[in-house]
């Protein structure tokens, strides 16, 4: 294993952080276990294969999910550099692995950013009376007054949202001009990262006590409030009877696969970055299972949230549809629907759900073939269940027409998407970190401009989101800039650790750092178990992308509905083109180092500083490409209160102790350095 010749380390403030503290902070349980099974801030499908995804989701949460965990926080707590620095010293060749982390946060803080910024806008909708979106809106004229066709067609919710919010095109052809409500938005968000990132860990980790916190007591009253509503248990025992055959999709799996990664911030760098500044002998294995669980649990606490709501949404449709099929019944009376179908002790002006399905098949039943002329539709709750809004459109549409019929609605409605804008910001933090601390790490810019320079070029190229079409790119970049080079990032990591660094020394490292050998079974996840499955579901990927047509869900004006079409010649382009961005810096980076364009030692070399001073660490005699982490003198092996010296590069003299790169330092060796994380330079 490569030795860097000298270490550098990154300058950080008197107090190291838990690491608890901080991967709460980053932590996507509250944020990203939304994106399949509760209120969704990031643009992932909310199908009805919910119902069994939490059986594959924690299968894969203990096979993949938490060794993953526990194998980022080590390394970064063990290497104590950013995802860039981690790999270049683990393989100089797979140092690429860092730089595709980085793309991958940077694409994803592009989107995610403006789904932050449609809370925003209707956070700031949501202190009227009555909420905005509650009716569809009117149009008059001279002679009359009509509801707006578009509205009329769908509902009232689902047309605030396309056409107040969006103001969305009918294709992704039609850019049709930027949307400024959205753009300025899309700016506030903006600013509020680059202020709360620009101090750095020490302050984005107070902010996020109260982000962490929040989505709890604000999941928590909703639960209680929805157990409150007609219909909410029945939406829970939907919720807790899967259907287990969907368990046989591959889709599923890989979906639960791609929630784990999201939920738990795995390939990000996040997670690497933030266990950097832990304390050597921190207890990063009891880190890794906690979190975990809290995401799991946090999961399921969201997931009773979304059903609980659904139900009671699900019932007030069924009651509607149960009126509008009465009237229909009432008129027919007498005539198509005689005496003798109506059961004596039925009052046809106040009829349960129950009462109607009862008369629904007795009428059926009576006329047989010719019940289709009738024109009477089944009213069951349980079908309204599975008609589950898909998309973002979980909390823009599903839960916005839910809180209308809540009392006190306006209070609900701020509640709900001032927590989403803070799920949202808690995960933007940690990307924005995945992006910021390699680059610290490898160029040493200093954090103030670096993180300006990314928030305004993110800003600048998310206008491409904020156009009427926006929408659609958001899909765009969701479905290919993430999940299949997230996928093949998180593959690299393990087979890096596993079978190029070694796990039975990465084991002998895990013991020194943590006082005691991990259990067993980790040798095998780490070695044979996660990376088969993590192969597994990257053929299942490749083999989806291929045989499944590349298509959008348009929102159709004239037809007030959504429509799947195929994305156009140039759009399949940049989609294939996000997924080369994001993994070429892997096969670049591997190729330069192979034919020694760059060479293995050239980059290597670094020094450690904190507070302004600046020393050197040279290697111990002897170490070679294949040596442990533990066998490897870092700043703290080395003997306490030595003075290393050398003369400026050029200055020549036996004194001179010349580096890799032809620069020479001049430094003391501190006792308070141990705990300092190091960087390359």
């Amino acid at each position: 294993m490569p030795k860097n010749s000298k270490a550098v380390k990154r300058e950080l403030d008197d107090d190291v952080k838990e690491s608890v503290k901080d991967l709460l902070s980053n932590e996507d349980a509250c944020d990203d276990s939304f994106k399949k099974t509760s209120l969704i801030i990031g643009n992932h499908e909310v199908e009805q294969k919910e119902r069994a995804y939490l059986i594959p989701y924690l299968i894969l949460l203990i096979l993949i999910g938490i060794p993953l965990f526990f194998l980022e926080l080590a390394v970064g707590q063990r290497i104590r550099r950013g995802s860039i620095g981690v790999w270049n010293y683990i393989s100089p060749r797979l140092g690429g692995i860092g730089f595709a982390s980085c793309v991958v946060c940077f694409f994803v803080a592009l989107y995610y950013n403006v789904i932050i910024s449609w809370s925003f806008f209707y956070f700031s909708q949501s202190f009227q009376q009555p909420l905005p979106w509650h009716e569809c809106p009117l149009i008059k004229n001279k002679t009359f007054t009509y509801v707006v066709p578009e509205c009329e067609k769908s509902s009232a919710t689902t047309y605030y949202w396309y056409r107040k919010t969006l103001d969305i095109s009918d294709n992704i052809n039609e850019g049709g001009g930027v949307n400024w409500k959205m753009t300025l938005s899309l700016l506030a968000s903006w600013i509020l990262v680059c202020l709360a990132m620009i101090k750095g860990i020490k302050s984005s980790g107070k902010v996020m006590y109260f982000s962490s916190l929040f989505p709890y007591l604000v999941l928590i009253c909703f639960l209680v409030r929805a157990l409150l509503l007609e219909g909410s248990m029945v939406g829970i025992r939907h919720m807790f009877t899967p259907k287990l055959e969907i368990m046989l999709e591959p889709k599923v799996w890989r979906d639960a696969a791609t929630q784990v990664f999201f939920a738990l911030g795995l390939g990000f760098g996040g997670v690497i970055a933030f266990s950097s500044y832990n304390k050597r002998d921190n207890n990063c294995h009891f880190d890794a299972v906690l979190v975990s669980l809290i995401n799991f649990f946090t999961s399921v606490l969201a997931t009773l949230v979304v059903f609980a709501v659904l139900g009671f949404k699900a019932n007030i449709m069924n009651n509607k549809c149960v009126s509008a099929n009465m009237e229909r019944i009432l008129d027919l009376r007498g005539t198509s629907i005689n005496e003798s179908m109506i059961p004596q002790h039925m009052n046809l002006t106040q009829v349960t759900a129950e009462e109607y399905q009862q008369l629904y098949e007795a009428i059926e039943g009576f006329h047989g073939s010719g019940f289709q002329e009738l024109g009477l539709e089944s009213c069951n709750i349980e079908k309204e269940l599975n008609k589950v809004v898909q998309g973002t459109g979980l909390a823009f549409i599903a839960f916005t027409e839910a809180m209308t019929h809540f009392p006190a609605s306006p209070f609900w409605s701020v509640m709900f998407f001032l927590m989403l804008v803070n799920l949202g910001l808690g995960s933007m933090f940690g990307t924005i970190e995945g992006i910021l601390t390699p680059l610290i790490d490898t160029c040493k810019i200093r954090k103030e401009l670096l993180t300006v320079g990314v928030c305004v070029l993110a800003f600048c190229i998310g206008i491409i989101f904020v156009q009427r079409s926006g929408n659609y790119f958001v899909t765009m970049f969701d479905d290919y800039s993430a999940t299949l080079p997230l996928l093949i990032v998180v593959i690299l990591e393990n087979v890096a650790v596993a079978w190029v660094y070694g796990t039975d020394k990465f084991f002998e490292d895990l013991k020194d750092m943590l006082g005691f050998t991990p259990y067993r079974c980790y040798y095998y996840l780490w070695k044979y178990i996660t990376p088969t499955l993590l192969l597994i579901l990257m053929a299942a990927s490749f083999i989806q992308m291929i045989m499944t047509p590349t298509s959008y869900n348009a929102w159709i004006r004239e037809e007030g509905k959504v429509q799947e079409l195929r994305y156009p010649p140039w759009a399949v382009v940049i989609c294939i083109s996000l997924v080369i961005v994001a993994i070429m810096p892997v096969p670049v980076v591997f190729l330069l180092r192979y034919f020694n364009i760059i060479k293995d030692n050239s980059s290597l070399s670094s020094v450690s500083y904190k507070k302004g001073r600046i020393i050197k660490e040279s290697p111990p005699p002897g170490d070679d490409d294949d040596t442990s982490l533990i066998r490897g003198k870092t700043p703290s092996a080395l003997p306490l209160g030595d003075i290393i010296y050398s003369k400026q590069s050029g200055g020549g003299g036996p004194d001179a102790d010349h580096v890799p790169n032809g620069h020479c330092t001049v430094g003391y060796l501190m006792v308070d350095m141990q705990d300092v994380p190091e960087s390359d330079l």
